[in-house]
């Protein structure tokens, strides 16, 4: 995704070529308009590459400078006029909706005034300068729309880590709360009975059987205390899997995006799906190889678990369907298919990913 709007970005230079069009077409053209589209060209390109690295520098190294090589440039060649829909767009990325909307006016009228006051002859003047004039606030517009977009993303995965922080956090203090309470009362009840052995001998197998019994049952409670607390890990859990399968004799692959950062309710469902899938393998399929994937493509994390056993037609069992309720609570899908073999894929949208 990343690759493909880099060059989208570069693409977008094409439009410099409205530079063209006078030094081509006009029968007197010299030396010098040669030269002004070439120190056109070269004084831009740096700001538009700056504009796209740097949004925090935008206004002042790359909007105001572009504004003001377009007003020294379009007197001259009004296709230099297309520098005003560059700075309508940077305008666009990096202001608020009220501030770009004031550049765009603002740039408006200046493509009026050099339409008064260039020395290009009319109605060439004009060919010049309309498409520039539409261009500004159709693309400005459109950008002012995806830099909210993109920043109203940004906001809500800063909530969504907000609020799974502090849930994590009131879910450590109930169980910290709760550990005590039930500790604090079956350890005592444990040093109590282990005394009474002490004390008495004849009772030594009624007391070990009760310390038994107490102890399994504060094991039992512990574990209810932590319910829903431990989040797990792929890396846990591919771990696991490569230990688990490679003692059935069946040789693991694992081929993981490093640049992958995902959310830890994602994590949590998606390991768990992995869990699932890889005890599957290990039960039913008979393989030697098992391969597990985890990348992004298609505006979508993919999580693949294909292997080279037998292919099950069995109906799904309640393992598999709660991995699809879970990945649909997710707003992602699961995908079984295989003939030699099986390929089970649970596919995410990355803006909940990650």
């Amino acid at each position: 995704m990343k690759k493909v709007a880099g060059i989208s970005r570069w693409l977008h230079l094409i439009y410099l070529g409205n530079l063209l069009w006078a030094p081509v077409f006009d029968p007197a053209t010299g030396w010098a308009d040669w030269a002004l589209v070439a120190v056109v060209v070269v004084a831009f390109v740096p700001m538009y590459v700056l504009a796209w690295h740097r949004p925090d520098l935008v206004r002042w190294c790359c909007t105001v400078p572009t504004v003001v090589l377009g007003a020294l440039a379009t007197p001259f060649n009004t296709g230099a006029a297309v520098l005003f829909v560059y700075a309508g767009a940077f305008a666009g990325l990096s202001e608020s909706r009220r501030v770009a909307m004031r550049w765009f006016v603002g740039l408006t009228a200046l493509i009026f005034l050099f339409a008064v006051v260039s020395t290009v002859e009319l109605p060439y003047r004009l060919w010049g300068l309309l498409p520039s004039l539409i261009f500004l606030w159709l693309i400005g517009i459109l950008q002012v729309e995806w830099a909210e977009r993109d920043r109203e993303a940004a906001e809500l995965r800063i909530r969504t880590a907000r609020v799974e922080h502090l849930a994590t956090l009131a879910e450590r203090e109930r169980i910290a709360r709760d550990l005590h309470d039930l500790l604090g009362h079956t350890l005592t009840a444990i040093i109590l009975r282990a005394q009474l052995v002490a004390a008495d001998p004849a009772r030594a197998r009624e007391e070990a059987a009760e310390i038994e019994r107490t102890a399994r049952a504060a094991l039992g409670e512990v574990r209810d205390a932590v319910t829903g607390w431990r989040s797990a890990s792929l890396d846990t859990e591919l771990e696991a899997a490569r230990t688990a399968l490679t003692s059935l004799g069946v040789e693991v692959v694992v081929r993981r995006d490093p640049g992958l950062t995902i959310v830890g309710s994602t994590e949590h469902e998606l390991a768990l799906a992995l869990r699932e899938a890889v005890t599957n393998v290990a039960r039913h399929a008979q393989a030697t190889t098992c391969h597990i994937g985890i990348e992004a493509r298609g505006g979508e994390l993919c999580l693949v678990i294909a292997d080279d056993g037998v292919s099950s037609r069995a109906p799904e069992g309640n393992g598999l369907t709660g991995m699809r309720e879970r990945i649909a609570a997710l707003g992602g899908l699961v995908r079984r298919t295989g003939s030699a073999g099986t390929t089970v894929t649970i596919a995410v949208p990355l803006r909940v990913a990650t």
